[in-house]
């Protein structure tokens, strides 16, 4: 009877890793198409003649109905299932490319932003889904595995990420935007099609249906780590949303291939480093990290913005500072990033733990849409420089509210491989 109650557990546990695969296999997918609309919207809406700000604004609807989707896609997750949630977000996506497939006449902003906003929700739907499925397959107490595996996901994805700019850049260049987008949605309508067949376990279903009014977390830990990880974000997004393609493209006269290749190379070189991040981090001595080393590397990042503002306003060799200091950057954020992405997954409850990353990337959200904004603003009135400086000024919160964590436990537990 063990012996059979053990392969029946083991059968069991086979499935969920099949359908956490095909999860992922499907927010690979997603990402591709998110990454190359972001450039496509960026690069198609500045050749036509939008102010930053205006484009900024086209962006503002994705990022607000993110950080609803957060909220309220946590609950539904914890109540319907993650494999739910996920079908749900790439039937969005469908919806939102083929909303863009229209005369280049309608695309006003208005329409655009709404397009948007459903790309937002499909986005956001699909991470939770992917993140919150890792708690769930890996042992308790294993935390070095945990931190392992949502570095790898976390790195691949923004990895894929960065090969949807470069895409983006190249459909523009190549089948315009109208047909860019087309050959997008065919793409995601087969994933989701193979997804209604193969997504069938509620993975991440809750046992205690939770109420509407838990979506709010309870937790100081995870409070904590949601304002440093929304000061994060807006210190990457205050630059690098609208006004570094911008710049790329005005200051350097740079085409669209140009453009999409650069910020490509440098979300793909984000997303390896995130995979790696572990490696830097005290993996070899057997530690996990903790809010003490969120700080540490949040403290190292903040004076890489600082740095190349000073080369701008002294102007001392403007374009490889650009490129060298935001490469640099770029390596810094990916461990900060990959530190913050394992800490919420550690510190999430088990059942209902879309609740718990749901809230979290809620303020992720958050952080990007007020960059999103500032990006645009700040950067039309006032120029790069001063999105550096912001940034900087993010990322010094940022690392001091990493100091208020509650770290005793984490700081203590040794990796479990």
């Amino acid at each position: 009877m063990g012996l059979l109650s053990l392969r029946g557990k083991s059968q069991h546990l086979s499935k969920q890793v099949k359908q956490y695969l095909v999860i992922t296999g499907n927010y690979w997918a997603f990402t591709l198409t998110d990454g190359a609309l972001r450039m496509l919207v960026v690069l198609y809406f500045h050749q036509l003649g939008y102010s930053p700000l205006n484009i900024a604004m086209l962006f503002l609807f994705y990022e607000i109905f993110g950080v609803v989707t957060n909220l309220v896609g946590g609950w539904l997750g914890a109540r319907l299932g993650l494999n739910k949630t996920m079908n749900i977000g790439l039937a969005l996506q469908i919806v939102a490319l083929s909303m863009l497939t229209v005369s280049a006449e309608m695309l006003t902003v208005v329409y655009v932003m709404a397009a948007q906003a459903l790309s937002g929700i499909a986005k956001d739907l699909n991470k939770m889904s992917a993140k919150s499925s890792i708690k769930l397959l890996v042992p308790e107490g294993a935390e070095g595995k945990l931190y392992q595996w949502v570095a790898i996901l976390t790195g691949s994805k923004n990895t894929l990420k960065g090969i949807g700019f470069f895409l983006g850049g190249l459909l523009l260049t190549l089948l315009e935007f109208k047909g860019a987008i087309s050959v997008m949605a065919v793409m995601l309508a087969v994933v989701w099609i193979f997804s209604l067949i193969t997504l069938k376990e509620d993975l991440g279903k809750s046992k205690n249906k939770p109420k509407f009014n838990e979506i709010f977390s309870k937790s100081s830990s995870i409070n904590i780590l949601s304002a440093a990880r929304m000061f994060l974000f807006g210190a990457r997004d205050v630059w690098f949303v609208v006004a570094l393609p911008v710049f790329l493209a005005v200051t350097f006269d740079w085409n669209h291939w140009w453009v999409g290749g650069f910020m490509a190379s440098w979300v793909i070189g984000y997303g390896l480093v995130q995979t790696v991040a572990p490696h830097f981090t005290g993996k070899k001595q057997g530690k996990v990290p903790s809010g003490k080393a969120a700080f540490q590397w949040a403290s190292y990042l903040m004076f890489i913005p600082a740095a190349i503002a000073l080369a701008l306003h002294f102007d001392f060799y403007i374009q490889t500072s650009i490129i060298i200091g935001l490469l640099i950057f770029g390596a810094v954020f990916a461990i900060n990033s990959s530190l913050h992405s394992y800490l919420i997954v550690s510190f999430a409850g088990k059942d209902g733990v879309s609740l718990d990353v749901g809230f979290y990337y809620m303020a992720n959200a958050m952080g990007r849409l007020i960059g999103t904004v500032l990006s645009g603003w700040v950067y039309q009135e006032y120029g790069l420089a001063a999105c550096l400086w912001i940034s900087c000024l993010f990322v010094a919160t940022a690392s001091l509210l990493s100091l208020l964590l509650n770290n005793e436990q984490q700081s203590t537990q040794r990796a479990v491989d």
